[in-house]
């Protein structure tokens, strides 16, 4: 069974920086892909980063470029989000999940594991 926690989430000023992490247990971690996602109450789960299996390919969402940084390390099975100048707009809870396969993908249906979540407050 796949389990992912993450953890790192708290609350911060407006232009802090945080760092998300996501521990996976998985034997088949390193051929996944992995993503970070993102909800707010009312709202949708929203994609907010992805990098393939290798490490090598990432993409993001376009109000988080070049502020958030989304890597792994396979041998420790850890994926991190880090997270700079974050803004008001940036408070969600935001799940680590665990592709179905080692490409990145923005579609939460290519996801087949998720973790609990770890809140992120930013005030302004």
């Amino acid at each position: 069974q796949v389990q992912l926690v993450e953890s790192g989430g708290g609350l911060v000023q407006a232009g802090a920086s945080l760092r998300l992490s996501c521990a996976a247990s998985v034997p088949t971690f390193s051929g996944r892909a992995m993503g970070w996602f993102r909800r707010t109450p009312g709202k949708e789960r929203e994609f907010v980063a992805t990098i393939s299996s290798s490490g090598v390919i990432a993409a993001y969402t376009d109000s988080v470029k070049g502020r958030f940084t989304i890597s792994r390390d396979n041998a420790k099975k850890l994926v991190y989000l880090q997270m700079r100048n974050l803004k008001p707009e940036d408070t969600a809870l935001y799940y680590c999940a665990a592709a179905k396969w080692g490409s990145t993908t923005y579609r939460a249906t290519e996801y087949d594991r998720w973790g609990q979540g770890t809140q992120v407050t930013v005030s302004s």
